[in-house]
């Protein structure tokens, strides 16, 4: 099926701003409330690690506010393929992760909006901000001012290094962390390695375990009162997800390499051409290897010495691959990959990422939502990778203007339309 191109669709403020009541509880219904539903979240964060973490949120149900810049916002309105979408602040970049929030812009260096942040903070139950450490203090609303206003506020701070440490202060983006962390040597194989992962793959691991943080957070603060500093460093998140790697080489001495697309824990294990297309197999145990063999008429294969071992297997692994690939050769991805998920050896094409998004899995489980409004461009973003019973993840808007929700968060904040435009007027907002 066609997929919708990432475009943009415009909504009501009227639609995207919830009276206090349905955003903070809402009346009671026999279904069961989103796992995050009455949590008000304040993003102060810009281009993918914060704004990711915030995306989360939302699909759980949260309030997320997004507060942005006057005139310009978040960088990633200027980010994407599509270059007028970037001209009007609307790039994919944005688009991807910033559905269901609202947005609002204050200037945190005008003392004007440092106060109406610090009064938007009192009714926040979260802040996630990814400023290089110490910036907020110095705007004067770093988290031990605006949590001593609002003690069970959970402050989650991103950032490239944490908030401590002789890197603290160094600036980090996605690649860069990507290389400090290891992650690039490991990446291709003995002729091309490094290389870097093939999308921000850094940044994501620091949004989700921000958000994976904040709603442990949520869990204590319920149960306590008690709100939370939350200090989430990029490159410890992706030390952290690295996990195998790290651990075969501080327990087992082994040092990491490049070793392409094979899976350097078993063999048959990795990828394989076939008559057309590439796949992928892992036949990690035993039985596998044995059924892999008898079904692409190799049975010899079981007894040679080369190949009757895990290990032995692992050190032949050239070899095996050459004679597997003979067999293979037989029949294109699209048919191996069905007859050998059949006999109990787990297979699965190598598929583009268009071709990933038509399959008619990711279909059936409804990942992509689209957006679309009359006279106006449809966007399509994914949703969250788990359903929960009766609740699952969903944002019913689409990422937002800038600013398009600023006049309605602050009369919700008791601000009168006199006090609104003067803050307009002098920059504030």
């Amino acid at each position: 099926m066609p997929l919708s191109p990432p475009l943009l669709a415009d909504h009501a403020t009227a639609d995207s701003v919830a009276s206090d009541s349905a955003t903070r509880g809402g009346a009671s219904s026999s279904k069961p409330q989103p796992l995050l539903a009455g949590i008000r979240v304040l993003d102060l964060t810009n281009v993918l690690s914060g704004p990711f973490c915030a995306y989360q949120l939302a699909q759980l149900g949260a309030e997320v506010i997004k507060v942005e810049m006057p005139r310009t916002g978040d960088l990633a309105r200027q980010l994407g393929a599509d270059d007028g979408l970037n001209r009007s602040l609307m790039g994919a970049s944005f688009l991807a992760q910033n559905a269901g929030k609202k947005s609002i812009t204050i200037d945190l260096k005008n003392v004007q909006g440092t106060a109406v942040l610090q009064r938007l903070a009192r009714t926040a139950d979260v802040l996630v901000e990814n400023f290089r450490p110490g910036v907020m203090q110095r705007l004067g609303v770093g988290h031990e001012t605006l949590m001593a206003t609002n003690p069970a506020l959970i402050y989650c701070a991103i950032s490239g290094f944490g908030q401590d440490g002789p890197l603290k202060d160094a600036p980090a983006y996605d690649q860069i962390i990507q290389g400090m962390s290891g992650m690039m040597s490991i990446t291709g194989d003995e002729h091309c390695a490094p290389l870097r992962v093939g999308f921000p793959v850094a940044d994501t691991f620091g949004g989700i375990t921000a958000a994976f943080a904040i709603s442990a957070a949520l869990v204590r603060r319920a149960k306590t009162g008690q709100g939370a500093f939350i200090d989430v460093s990029m490159l410890d998140s992706a030390l952290t997800a690295m996990g195998w790697v790290v651990s075969n080489f501080l327990i087992g001495g082994q040092e990491p390499a490049p070793m392409g697309n094979d899976n350097f824990t078993a063999a048959p294990s990795g990828t394989f051409a076939t008559g057309k297309g590439l796949i992928n197999i892992a036949a990690n145990k035993q039985e596998q290897f044995d059924a892999l063999c008898r079904l692409l008429g190799r049975e010899t294969l079981v007894d040679d010495p080369r190949f009757a071992t895990r290990g032995a297997r692992k050190q032949h692994r050239q070899a095996l691959t050459m004679l597997l690939e003979e067999a293979l050769s037989t029949k294109p991805a699209v048919e191996w990959e069905a007859l050998l998920n059949a006999n109990g050896i787990p297979a699965g094409r190598v598929l583009s990422v268009p071709e990933a998004l038509r399959a008619p899995q990711v279909a059936h489980r409804q990942l992509i939502k689209t957006f679309g409004a009359d006279n106006e461009r449809r966007v399509s973003v994914t949703r969250a990778g788990f359903k929960v019973g009766g609740a699952d993840p969903d944002v019913s808007c689409a990422p937002p203007r800038l600013g398009q929700d600023t006049t309605a968060v602050l009369t919700d904040l008791g601000y009168s339309p006199e006090e609104i435009e003067r803050l307009r007027d002098c920059g504030a907002v």
